[in-house]
């Protein structure tokens, strides 16, 4: 008799949850989940199985992000199958990017990203104390590169060109932003913002308006390169926000720039 399995996904992450199956059980091909959604699917024996692991994501994720193709079907649940799901149903999930969480039998093996070794160890550890001495557990995470210090690593300190007081991207500029672009496919569907800055010369409100627009080439030429435009926002802050002093031609320089931040 084939036993019972869920498969979670988690975003553009992937989490799975399956119990030793001593058959293959067939998994319904799933969506894509958008960002930030959790697709589960899978197969269990009964409505009240299926109810607690819906009702458990729903208190972590939020109803509206959980999105359910689990079946009912003609399967069995392992001893203790149900409680031990839902204690690894925990909020130490959301910590875990582009990963995997795979009940098989009593092995349990964890694969992901995480943003530091002492969140490794500690999702490793806590799965296994939420555990049996029977079960065995494979800590299978990873630690992340910085998301953020992608983008700095890649911009490098560059100023991303115009054309003298327009927002009429250079060559060198476009050159920068094609750069740009192949790190942003890395980042796995995060949202970035993207920050216009001036210099101090001229009207306040004519800076303001400038940097706008040339934050809205940014966003229209790297959407142009693949980059979903849902995953960029634009903002100008004109002159309000200097990294240097105005006060020469280099500083000013500096100041007219574009700055990227993961968003929050």
């Amino acid at each position: 008799m084939r036993l019972s399995r869920i498969v979670l996904f988690l975003g553009m992450a992937l989490a799975a949850m399956s119990a030793s199956a001593q058959a293959p059980t067939a998994i319904p091909t799933a969506a894509t989940p958008q960002p930030g959604q959790v697709l589960a699917s899978g197969t269990v024996p009964d409505e009240a199985s299926k109810a607690a692991v819906l009702v458990r994501l729903r208190e972590l994720y939020g109803t509206d992000k959980v999105v359910d193709q689990i079946a009912v079907g003609q399967v069995v649940l392992p001893a203790n199958w149900n409680a031990y799901v839902q204690k690894l149903l925990s909020p130490n999930l959301k910590q875990i990017s582009r990963g995997q969480l795979k009940i098989d039998g009593s092995v349990v093996s964890v694969r992901g990203e995480v943003a530091n070794e002492a969140q490794r160890q500690k999702i490793a550890s806590d799965i296994a104390t939420s555990l049996n001495p029977t079960y065995t557990v494979n800590n299978g995470l990873r630690v992340s590169a910085s998301e953020q210090g992608v983008l700095d690593t890649t911009l490098a300190n560059r100023t991303i060109e115009f054309e003298s007081g327009k927002a009429t991207l250079t060559p060198s500029g476009r050159a920068i932003l094609d750069e740009m672009a192949a790190a942003m496919q890395k980042l796995a569907g995060r949202k970035v913002e993207i920050i216009g800055h001036t210099d101090n010369q001229g009207l306040r409100a004519s800076n303001q308006s400038l940097s706008q627009a040339r934050a809205e080439a940014v966003k229209f030429y790297l959407a142009s390169k693949g980059i979903h435009s849902d995953l960029l926002t634009a903002s100008g802050q004109g002159s309000d926000r200097p990294i240097t002093s105005n006060d020469t031609a280099d500083g000013r320089a500096r100041n007219r720039r574009i700055e990227f931040r993961m968003a929050q």
